[in-house]
C-alpha cells in the first residue's frame, strides 16, 4: 500500500506539470498518456466505464490496453452503449461485447451504477469517455455515478480526462435542485466551462455527491494530512496541451445525434427544443442546427425528418416542418455563438407559434413545473415562465446572472488547465 500511496502522489505531480500548455503543440486526451497510467493498471483487475469515443488514434481504448497486458473483466456502457450507436434514451441491455469479449453491463438500462456484485472481482475503475460540456448531456450525470460506486465499494479510480469542446466559456441558467434528473443532476449552468475530471473534482469537492458514504469518502481523502492516512481512491490522469481557450476538434462524433462540430456548438443552446413540440433536427443531416415544426410560417427553411440510424422515431417524423438551418463552418457558427447560450430563435419561435399553450410537451399525467421535460433541461420554471410572460433575452440573462456568477467563483477552485 506504502508503494502504491508513492506513485499515487508521484503521478500527481508528474500529471499536473510534465506537459507545457502551448498553441501550437497538439492536444492530447489523457487516455494517450499511457507511461502515467499503465504502472497503476500493470496485474491489475480492471473494470472500465468507456463508449466508442474511448480511443487512442483509432484504436479503441480497450484494444489497446489488452494488447499491453491489461486484464479487463468487466465493461460498463453509458446512454447510447458502449459501441455508441443506440438512439438517445434507448434503454441498452447488458451482453458480451463480440470484438473483446468482455462482458458489457448497462448504466443506461436497468441500473445506472455498478452494482457490489459488477464489481467484487475488480481491483481499480477506469473513466474514459468522451463529453461535450453541457449539463443535460447525460455522460457526467453517468461519471458521477460511477464515482460513487468506486467510493462506496473502496475501489480505487482512475480518470482519463478529455478536452471539453465547449469548455471555453460559461453560460446559461444554473439547475434549481428540485428539477434534479438525470439531464441534470448538480447545480451548475448549462454550459459549464470544465473537463469532465474537473468537473468530477467539484462534486467530490463540494459534497454534491448523493449519498452520505460518498461524500464522507471523498471528503477524507481530499483533506488526509498525510500519504499514511489515505488510501488511493480517485485519480485524475490530465490531457496534455489543453487549457480553456483551446478549440479542440473532436476526431469522433460522440453520440449519433452530434454529428459534427456544429451540432456541438449549438448543442448547448438547441437541446431546450427537446422540452417543445418543435423537431430539434433529429432526423435530418444536422440535428440540432436544424429545427422547427409544421406549424411556424412557410416562408422559414424547410425540412423533413426522417427514421435514419440514431434516429429511428424522431418528433415530426415525416412532416414538412418550417423553421432555421443554423448549420455552417465552425468559424461561422462560433462567431454566432458568441460564448452565450442563443434564445433569440427560441424566442421567436415561440412567438410565431401560433397555439402557445402547445408550445411546451406537457407532461402526461404529472403537472407540476418540475415534471416539465422543458424545465428539466432548462433548470427549473423560470425559463419557461420568463418565455410566456414575453420577456426580452437581456431580462433573461439579468435573471439567472447572480446564480451564474456565483458557480463561476466554485468552478475556479477545481480547474486543472489555465482558464479563459
Amino acid at each position: 500500500m506504502k508503494n502504491l500511496i508513492g506513485l499515487f502522489l508521484l503521478l500527481i505531480c508528474f500529471s499536473f506539470h510534465t506537459f507545457s500548455q502551448t498553441n501550437n503543440a497538439t492536444i492530447l486526451p489523457a487516455a494517450y498518456r499511457t507511461e502515467v497510467y499503465m504502472p497503476l493498471l500493470k496485474g491489475k483487475r480492471v473494470a472500465i466505464f468507456a463508449n466508442h469515443t474511448a480511443t487512442i488514434g483509432k484504436t479503441h481504448l480497450v484494444d489497446t490496453l489488452q494488447k499491453m497486458g491489461v486484464k479487463i473483466v468487466i465493461a460498463f456502457g453509458p446512454e447510447h452503449g458502449f459501441r455508441g450507436t443506440a438512439d438517445a434514451g434507448e434503454k441498452v441491455d447488458s451482453y458480451i461485447d463480440s470484438a473483446t469479449q468482455i462482458p458489457v453491463v448497462s448504466l443506461y438500462g436497468k441500473k445506472r451504477r455498478p452494482s457490489a456484485e459488477d464489481l467484487k472481482n475488480v481491483d481499480i475503475m477506469l473513466y474514459d469517455i468522451q463529453d461535450v460540456g453541457t449539463r443535460f448531456y447525460t455522460f457526467i450525470s453517468s461519471m458521477q455515478e460511477y464515482m460513487e460506486a468506486a467510493l462506496e465499494n473502496s475501489k480505487p479510480l482512475i480518470i482519463l480526462d478529455r478536452p471539453n469542446p465547449n469548455g471555453f466559456y460559461v453560460d446559461g441558467p444554473v439547475l434549481d435542485t428540485a428539477y434534479k434528473s438525470f439531464v441534470g443532476m448538480q447545480p451548475v449552468p448549462i454550459v459549464y466551462g470544465m473537463t469532465i475530471g474537473e468537473y468530477a473534482r467539484m462534486i467530490g469537492g463540494e459534497q454534491w455527491l448523493s449519498t452520505k458514504t460518498a461524500n464522507e469518502k471523498y471528503q477524507y481523502y481530499l483533506h488526509a494530512k498525510n500519504s499514511k492516512d489515505t488510501a488511493f481512491h480517485f485519480l485524475v490522469i490530465k490531457c496534455a496541451n489543453y487549457n480553456h481557450k483551446s478549440k479542440y476538434i473532436l476526431p469522433i462524433k460522440p453520440s449519433p445525434n452530434l454529428p459534427d462540430m456544429a451540432s456541438i456548438y449549438w448543442y448547448g443552446s438547441n437541446c431546450l427544443y427537446e422540452g417543445t413540440v418543435l423537431s430539434e433536427g433529429r432526423g435530418t443531416p444536422h440535428p440540432f442546427c436544424i429545427f422547427g415544426h409544421p406549424d411556424l410560417p412557410k416562408n422559414l427553411f424547410s425540412f423533413t425528418p426522417v427514421s435514419m440510424d440514431g434516429a429511428k422515431d424522431p418528433k415530426q417524423k415525416n412532416k414538412l416542418c418550417y423553421g432555421w438551418n443554423l448549420s455552417g463552418t465552425n468559424e461561422k457558427v462560433l462567431k454566432e455563438i458568441d460564448n452565450k447560450i442563443q434564445l433569440k430563435y427560441l424566442l421567436e419561435a415561440y412567438k410565431l407559434f401560433p397555439n402557445k399553450d402547445s408550445f411546451f410537451l406537457i407532461p402526461k399525467t404529472n403537472k407540476k413545473p418540475t415534471a416539465y421535460s422543458f424545465n428539466k433541461l432548462a433548470g427549473s420554471d423560470e425559463l419557461m415562465n420568463a418565455i410566456k410572460e414575453g420577456k426580452t433575452e437581456k431580462q433573461i440573462r439579468a435573471m439567472w446572472k447572480p446564480k451564474l456568477d456565483a458557480f463561476k467563483i466554485i468552478r475556479k477552485k477545481y480547474l486543472l488547465y489555465d482558464d479563459f
